[in-house]
């Protein structure tokens, strides 16, 4: 069966309809506790580290965790005083996730253009995954 929209037209549309903050703008307000990063790449991805403080929630089970009434949410997201920032390895998932959670009802979702590749090149903070334990233990 032949393709009829593919990837970049679907990542294209998802674009044009959701909230994109560039690298400056969501280094600006990384400090702000109404602010969460979530990194939705696979487990295996943050090898190579993530943004400092991200949340991650892999994009295969997102709409699971996000959903008070899947057996799997996670109540993070019920905080509606937070607005989550998505963010991949290239902004492409992110982009297609960020439609997803808006089109399930989130108003305050948004996401990262260019994801993690464009946040190490622009030298946005981040952190190994030992580094990640070591903050999260100390926050415990």
């Amino acid at each position: 069966m032949p393709i009829t929209k593919g990837f970049r037209a679907l990542v294209d549309e998802a674009m044009a309809q959701i909230k994109n903050y560039s690298v400056q703008e969501v280094r600006a307000r990384l400090a702000d506790p109404r602010v969460q990063l979530v990194d939705i790449r696979d487990v295996r991805e943050l090898a190579a580290g993530t943004v400092v403080g991200a949340y991650h929630a892999p994009r295969g089970m997102l709409e699971f965790w996000v959903d008070p009434a899947s057996p799997y949410h996670k109540p993070i997201f019920a905080d509606e005083g937070k607005e989550f920032i998505l963010f991949c390895g290239a902004g492409w998932r992110s982009a297609l996730a960020t439609k997803t959670l808006q089109d399930m009802g989130m108003t305050n979702v948004a996401h990262l253009d260019g994801g993690y590749a464009e946040w190490v090149k622009q030298g946005g903070p981040t952190e190994t995954p030992e580094e990640r334990e070591k903050r999260k233990a100390k926050q415990a």
